[in-house]
């Protein structure tokens, strides 16, 4: 069976990714394929808060609860319905069936259970949530996946932005500094959020080490004699909203000969 989301859809500006259709068991990413799935979160928050005491559970209301600010709340609360009816739909169950586990941790010294998020008693379907700003993504694939969406920061200049810069691998900054001055901010997030999608992915998260792993540019601003990125990983960039920077890393298992782009596909999220 599929199950609508009780939230209602609202319109989405043209510059995101055209709303789809959610998503039924038949439509399983297959081998080598990613769906990425992105919600604009203002125009479904109000609608997201009057179904979250239902559909999340104890550990997510809880984890809301602790954060900070309203904007903070609203932001998780919504990605987070938004995540589950996506999954709902892929599994065929209703949104609040869905239930998340921790994967054991990706660092070589630790075996708690505190790693990737995976959904309980399921081995063939593997997401990743990142939200940023007024954007979330989420990541789903037949093998582990890791994403992330960053929101553009204008006070990424200068000293500031050189520091930044300083906590990626050698060879990436390397790269970012043999680029005009005005093209190293972007490079810099299109290399970020390739960091952040893969240490997710392999179940570390950022103490997996940011200078540790070369992920290198994103398309058309990596040099053509960059070094490959880790063994059995592929990378695409994602096409993102104005403002905004996205990229998912996925296991590549087949492909002793290197690494091959994923087929990607993105579509809206739609809540309704």
């Amino acid at each position: 069976m599929s199950f609508t989301s009780p939230v209602q859809p609202a319109q989405e500006p043209r510059q995101w990714a055209p709303v789809g259709v959610l998503p039924t068991p038949g439509d399983r990413p297959g081998p080598g394929e990613v769906a990425v799935w992105l919600l604009r979160i203002p125009p479904y928050a109000a609608a997201a808060a009057a179904v979250a005491e239902g559909m999340l559970d104890e550990r997510e209301r809880e984890r809301a609860g602790r954060l900070r600010t309203d904007l903070l709340r609203e932001r998780y609360v919504t990605s987070h319905v938004g995540l589950r009816t996506l999954l709902g739909g892929y599994l065929g169950i209703a949104p609040a069936e869905v239930a998340f586990v921790r994967e054991t941790c990706g660092m070589p010294d630790c075996d708690k259970p505190h790693g990737r998020p995976a959904i309980a008693g399921e081995d063939s379907l593997h997401f990743s949530l990142s939200h940023s700003g007024d954007a979330a993504l989420c990541a789903v694939a037949g093998v582990p996946v890791g994403a992330d969406v960053e929101e553009r920061d204008p006070e990424r200049t200068g000293t500031r932005l050189a520091g930044l810069i300083g906590q990626l691998h050698p060879e990436e900054r390397a790269a970012i500094d043999a680029l005009p001055e005005e093209l190293r901010a972007q490079a810099f997030l299109g290399c970020w959020v390739r960091k952040e999608a893969y240490l997710k992915g392999i179940g570390t998260g950022l103490p997996g080490g940011i200078s540790a792993h070369h992920v290198g540019l994103a398309e058309g601003l990596a040099p053509a004699d960059a070094p490959s990125g880790p063994s059995g990983w592929a990378f695409a960039d994602i096409e993102a909203p104005p403002g905004y920077h996205a990229a998912v890393a996925v296991r590549n298992e087949a492909a002793p000969g290197g690494p091959a782009r994923p087929v990607v596909t993105v579509a809206g999220l739609p809540l309704g």
